[in-house]
């Protein structure tokens, strides 16, 4: 099988394997595309938490971003969790360098327990001056709320939020209703002209670690390969949901969920 597109991933590293850099290139490969990457950060951690990060320096970031793209040009550029103003200005210069349109932005700023992940130094720069240079981004509520101040409760705030954001630049929005307590999840998908509501019935499992990376990843690599960026957004949320109903139940705590879902391994290799 021979990939289909290129995407070249701006996130840090899980050592778990479920989310960041090793979810985004596991989801890339799994779809049938070619998975580049420039690494922001470290970690150790496991499916109970976040043990430490060891940030990369912003010029080896630039240097990786730069050597890759001036070899192999990706098709659609995900950045996932940028841990300083100073990584997020780096990554904006060096986007300068290469006429990427597509950029998919996973604003990864919330942990699972509520508390931020970046301080407001970096959410600012985030939201100032790097929203504007997205294609999507992709946030879930707690992320959405600290970008646009408004509390979300219902669908209707999901809407005013959208359009708070659309005016800071982005052309898409997809906000992530997995936080809202409900039977279904329902993520909204907002381009200036149009609201769609996405509507699937709630898996009940503790093992969702990785979904925000895995979506915007799948996201990316369906656009890439010239497919609509709604039915891309659609294409990638039923391929989370297929990955999370596999239920792997991995690990102490949060596990992780099946990137090989979409797989079906050749009969002479079972």
């Amino acid at each position: 099988m021979k990939p289909k597109s290129k995407i070249l991933i701006i996130a840090g590293s899980d050592s778990s394997g479920g989310a960041g850099i090793q979810a985004d290139i596991k989801t890339v490969t799994a779809l049938g595309s070619y998975a580049m990457t420039a690494i922001t950060a470290v970690t150790a951690q496991n499916t109970r938490g976040v043990y430490s990060v060891f940030p990369i320096g912003p010029q080896e970031i630039e240097k990786q971003i730069k050597f890759t793209c001036n070899d192999i040009k990706p098709n659609v550029i995900k950045i996932g969790m940028l841990n300083s103003s100073k990584v997020i200005l780096s990554i904006i210069k060096s986007l300068k360098n290469f006429k990427i349109k597509k950029i998919i932005l996973d604003p990864v700023m919330v942990a699972k327990g509520g508390e931020k992940l970046i301080d407001n130094k970096a959410i600012n720069t985030l939201k100032y001056k790097l929203i504007n240079k997205t294609y999507l981004i992709t946030p879930n509520i707690p992320e959405a709320e600290v970008l646009s101040n408004i509390k979300i409760k219902n669908i209707d705030d999901m809407k005013s939020v959208a359009q708070k954001l659309i005016n800071l630049g982005v052309k898409n929005v997809l906000i992530k209703g997995g936080h809202m307590k409900s039977k279904y999840v329902q993520d909204l998908y907002y381009n200036r002209r149009e609201f769609k509501i996405f509507k699937n019935i709630r898996i009940n499992t503790r093992n969702t670690h990785g979904t925000g990376c895995t979506l915007s990843s799948a996201i990316a690599t369906f656009l890439s390969c010239g497919k609509p960026l709604k039915l891309s957004c659609e294409l990638g949320i039923k391929y989370v949901n297929q990955a999370i109903r596999s239920n792997l139940n991995y690990g102490k705590g949060h596990g992780p969920i099946n990137h090989l879902n979409s797989i079906k391994i050749n009969k002479k290799f079972k």
